[in-house]
């Protein structure tokens, strides 16, 4: 009998390790085997299948999983602002005007100085001024976006040449922050960013390729495998469309990681751009990559009163302000576009913070079931800050997945100071609520909006089981956050790979089985195995995309 070995074996050697299968029953095994990239063995003795040919790579003590897919990422941007002025390792205004003025320095030829990544707690109300940035950067204009993208900090210049003054009225979508006499202060929120951002130059396409093959290093080094981008498109004006770097990179066979781009609903359009859409759709297929979801911004961000909510925002003293948040596209507008949306096959990716756009997010999801009836389309809702218990048992009986961003339900300077003082007491503890999610029977998926965050799953996954800040990404001695809201460690894990491989529609993806194909990271520590205080603390080893390896730790 001829034995065809295989070419890629993972197997625990003197000190052992396990496998992780991602499946429903949770299992574990402690050898799989790989041919011409598919698993073609798993269990627990697969020594028969070593060849001379074989590499064989030792666990180690280690956790083989199915490679991390980010359900809700911005690597073009990310790698971009890796490029950039990049503020997001800096913590206060003192560190980001010395970084900005560094920078200014070594790059004098440039026209305007961007970047960002600054978070809002360094800032009194989360809103820096264009004098600090004067103060380093008198000349040039500056559009230096925030960790969330926002808002962003311009300088004086920026807001001359953008024409802003204090007779500029706020647009329909956002916010000029201003001083005590109304005039512009420096900080720009949603909409209101476009006024600057439609003056930035445009990157030649050569620029975002790098920016992507940037992100994709990045994000192969936290095991993650495949993503949803979830902005392809131009938004606020930006200077820069990921598709035809996606398009680029995929032809060529730079794309390594499998990614589903999620195209990007216009707000100030209706209807009539449903027929730009399908036409990206049908250009976007190529390689790696696929455009098949369609991303609306249904709110903003709780910290600068856009995220649309229910009842008003709190004044910070338990009473309520007149202002309840920015509901993006017009509801009875959301219906009708996601119904024609579903009916043409798009999967709808939803970025909904505040309760009232969940349940209008959730409302637009119905009427397309009623209209055109169950499709499979695996829609799904990001962020999901503040849902009104009302709308928990909605998520599984719309098939509506509940797309976590687990990082952020933690307490921290921002949630603290910028964030419940706004929400009032009630409101509070309705925020990130995995723990009622996963009791509903909600399918969950996970994601890290980076570049607002650190793409490092186990961090996420750390918060989600601790509701407490992973030990790399920690910012103050606080309690465990709504701790009844926690996931245990194998849901987590499952969310984070089978569950987003769903919304990707990566069904030979996210699970280790016979078949599936070999997109694996090795961690260098069985998280089982140790508290579950220290599970951010795991690191990973290698990374793999169809038993190629993308990433090893070891250089």
């Amino acid at each position: 009998m001829t034995v065809t070995y295989a070419d890629l074996v993972f197997t625990g050697g003197v000190r052992g390790g396990r496998v992780f299968l991602s499946d429903a029953a949770r299992s574990t095994a402690h050898a799989v085997a790989v041919t011409a990239g598919r698993i073609s063995a798993v269990g627990h003795d697969v020594s028969a299948l070593i060849g001379p040919d074989t590499e064989v790579v030792d666990l180690d003590g280690g956790l083989l999983v199915p490679g991390f897919q980010d359900a809700h990422v911005h690597p073009v941007w990310g790698g971009l602002d890796m490029l950039r002025c990049d503020l997001s390792a800096l913590a206060t205004r003192e560190e980001y005007l010395a970084r900005i003025a560094e920078y200014a320095a070594e790059h004098p030829d440039d026209e305007w100085i961007l970047g960002g990544g600054w978070q809002m707690s360094a800032f009194p109300g989360g809103t820096p001024t264009a004098a600090d940035l004067d103060s380093v950067l008198p000349d040039r204009p500056a559009f230096l976006p925030n960790r969330d993208g926002h808002g962003a900090w311009v300088n004086s210049r920026a807001l001359a040449l953008a024409g802003i003054t204090r007779d500029t009225a706020d647009p329909a979508d956002g916010r000029i922050e201003r001083d005590a006499g109304g005039a512009p202060s420096g900080t720009l929120h949603e909409g209101a960013m476009g006024l600057v951002n439609r003056l930035l130059p445009v990157e030649v396409p050569e620029r975002l390729v790098e920016a992507l093959l940037q992100g994709q290093r990045h994000l192969h080094s936290y095991g993650v495998t495949a993503w949803q981008d979830a902005i392809v498109g131009t938004e606020y004006g930006d200077a820069g469309d990921p598709l035809p770097a996606y398009l680029t990179a995929a032809a060529s066979g730079a794309l390594t990681g499998r990614v589903v781009g999620s195209l990007w609903w216009d707000r100030s359009r209706g209807l009539e751009q449903i027929d730009d859409i399908v036409a990206r759709r049908d250009a976007g297929t190529v390689g790696r990559f696929r455009a098949r979801s369609v991303k609306i911004m249904q709110d903003g961000v709780a910290e600068n009163f856009t995220a649309a909510m229910l009842e008003p925002y709190c004044d910070g003293h338990g009473h309520p302000r007149e202002d309840s948040g920015i509901s993006f596209v017009e509801p009875e507008l959301l219906k009708e576009a996601a119904t024609r949306l579903d009916a043409l096959g798009f999967t709808l990716h939803f970025h909904a913070i505040g309760d009232r756009a969940v349940r209008e997010c959730l409302d637009a999801v119905e009427a397309a079931l009623v209209h055109n009836g169950p499709r499979g389309n695996r829609h799904h809702i990001s962020h999901i800050q503040v849902v009104h218990p009302d709308d928990i048992p909605r998520f599984r009986a719309l098939d509506v997945t509940a797309n976590m961003q687990m990082l952020w339900a933690t307490l921290e300077p921002q949630m603290v100071d910028l964030t419940i003082p706004f929400l009032g007491e009630q409101r509070s503890t309705w925020q990130y609520p995995f723990g009622d999610l996963l009791r509903s029977g909600a399918a969950l998926a996970a994601g890290s909006d980076w570049s607002v965050s650190t793409p490092n799953p186990l961090a996420a996954i750390h918060v989600a089981v601790n509701r407490r800040s992973a030990p790399t990404e920690w910012e103050g001695d606080y309690e465990a956050f709504l701790p009844e809201q926690a996931i245990d460690l194998a849901t987590a894990l499952v969310a984070y790979t089978a569950g987003s491989a769903r919304v990707n529609h990566l069904d030979d993806t996210g699970t280790i089985a016979v078949g599936m194909r070999a997109d694996l990271a090795l961690l260098d520590r069985d998280p089982f195995e140790h508290p579950a205080e220290e599970i951010g603390l795991t690191e990973v080893r290698g990374t793999w995309v169809e038993g190629e390896r993308v990433f090893d730790s070891a250089g």
